[in-house]
């Protein structure tokens, strides 16, 4: 509503051909949020959605805001069955689908009949509910946001399997914008392009920048690197998102369409690429630095409302490899058993800030867990150098990093374990050229028991995301463990060379 008071006329965003003002978008979202009125949302109700980057999706974030309710962003890649137990374990009212997943919602709302379902779109089946074919509400919208309030409950797998919805709160967002900003600097011709998934924290703040800011966003659905190569010319992108695979293959579709010996470079408008998802690897920011391409290294998780940690471009190859320095409202401490590390003394990366997560949902224990004494304990394991630029060693130690996407052995294991053939079960990640990382596994059968590898990854396929699943599964005699039982997970790909 303030963007559209400040800058009526201005682009909000793009998609494709089209193109909506901050004064269109504002009528939209009320518009939008009267209609979800009719439809019996209120304050408080926690309301799933399940749909690709689009100006619907963007709407819809803002709607749920006017009407005090609170977003459930839903990863597409997820089953059914990974889809039916977020929503059950976060109690949601409403699932809020695209026509993309129509399919896939129905078949969540046959296991979940009291869930009420409802489309975004105009072209849904006769027998959906069509939000926009419904009546808008005769309400009083909230025009105050109260910083403490709930945005969004994101779920973020844990080291234990089961994924924990992280609480991001009005002010989380409000202070992770000003504190890039601060950090990138802001200029009123500024032009983000948005192709990370709006259901991660990159791309959902994203969205809140862009009203705090009254900065236009040019929206993919997906992330194709020739498109996103066009766009950045075209559409004179001055900002970027983007973990490491993707920007590797942007880079290749340059060169794909320079047809000549010299590296592609970007125009000089593209002044910042944020790049995150992990420790970027080192040939990719060596060949960035010599094509001039302002790389941003950042480190960050959900629970840190995105980035927590930037490395400035005139540090990129002075820090190879650094996270960088934390953001202004952010404090960084590395802690080894319990106390603070000296430099270069690799310990457990522990953060504390406005940006920081009160907790999880409906998850006390693992809130007092991961809360101490007001600090979030990471799981990370890094070192701080002498001049306080942080190195990131391990991501939550066994994580998995597959495409930008967060891959956790445990929850693997989990869905392997429940075969009946399989007594024991480990997986770990295996480097990769296209993906950065795969995940791989190891399983012990049942004694007498008998299953192939094909028969295990087509049982696994029925019950994780595409992304989650093993490139392999080994059989092997035993697994690697400690002298208390606890496995060994480091250890695992020794297990190749048998």
């Amino acid at each position: 509503m303030r963007a559209a008071e400040s800058r009526p006329t201005h682009l909000a965003l793009r998609y494709g051909p089209v193109r909506w003002s901050f004064a269109e978008l504002n009528q939209r979202v009320q518009r939008l949020a009267r209609q979800l009125a009719t439809m019996g949302v209120k304050s408080g109700d926690r309301v799933a959605l399940l749909a690709q980057n689009s100006p619907q999706f963007v709407a819809c974030v803002h709607a749920l805001t006017r009407l005090g309710a609170i977003l459930v962003p839903l990863n597409v890649r997820l089953t059914k069955d990974e889809l039916c137990w977020q929503l059950s374990d976060v109690r949601a009212a409403v699932l809020l689908h695209d026509a993309a997943y129509a399919s896939i919602a129905a078949e969540v709302g046959g296991v979940l009949p009291a869930i009420t379902r409802a489309t975004l779109d105009d072209e849904a089946a006769t027998d959906e509910l069509v939000i926009s074919h419904l009546p808008e509400a005769e309400i009083a919208l909230r025009t105050l946001i109260d910083l403490d309030a709930t945005q969004a409950i994101m779920y973020t797998s844990g080291t234990t399997g089961h994924p924990k919805g992280a609480i991001i709160t009005y002010g989380m967002q409000w202070w992770s914008a000003t504190a890039s900003a601060l950090n990138l600097g802001y200029q009123r011709d500024d032009c983000w392009l948005a192709c990370l998934p709006f259901f991660h924290i990159g791309g959902l703040s994203l969205l809140m920048k862009s009203v705090i800011y009254g900065m236009s966003i040019v929206i993919h659905s997906k992330f194709d690197a020739t498109a996103v190569n066009r766009s950045i010319v075209e559409d004179r992108v001055t900002m970027i998102s983007v973990v490491a695979v993707m920007l590797q293959r942007m880079l290749v579709a340059l060169d794909e369409e320079q047809h000549g010996d010299v590296p592609g470079r970007y125009p000089a408008t593209l002044r910042c690429v944020l790049l995150g998802g992990g420790p970027a690897p080192l040939p990719l920011l060596e060949d960035c630095a010599r094509r001039a391409i302002p790389v941003v290294q950042t480190y960050g998780l959900t629970e840190a409302c995105s980035q927590a940690v930037t490395l400035a471009p005139e540090d990129a190859l002075r820090k190879l490899g650094s996270a960088g320095r934390p953001l202004l409202p952010v404090q960084l401490q590395i802690r080894h058993e319990d106390q603070p590390a000296a430099p270069n003394e690799v310990g457990e990366i522990y953060l504390q800030g406005p940006t920081i997560t009160p907790g999880y949902a409906d998850r006390p224990e693992a809130t007092v867990k991961a809360l101490r004494d007001g600090w979030l304990a990471t799981g990370d394991l890094g070192y701080l150098d002498s001049e306080g630029y942080l190195y990131v060693l391990d991501r939550r130690a066994d994580l998995i990093i597959s495409g930008g996407e967060n891959v956790y052995p445990a929850e693997i294991e989990s869905v392997l374990l429940a075969h009946p053939a399989v007594a024991e079960a480990g997986v770990c990640g295996m480097a990769d050229t296209h993906w950065g990382q795969v995940p791989i596994g190891f399983v012990v059968l049942q004694a007498g028991s008998s299953v192939d590898e094909q028969k295990l990854k087509e049982y696994v396929a029925q019950r994780l995301a595409r992304y989650k699943q093993p490139r392999a599964i080994h059989i092997v005699r035993q697994l690697p463990r400690n002298s208390s039982g606890k496995l060994l997970r480091r250890e695992l790909p020794k297990l190749l060379s048998e």
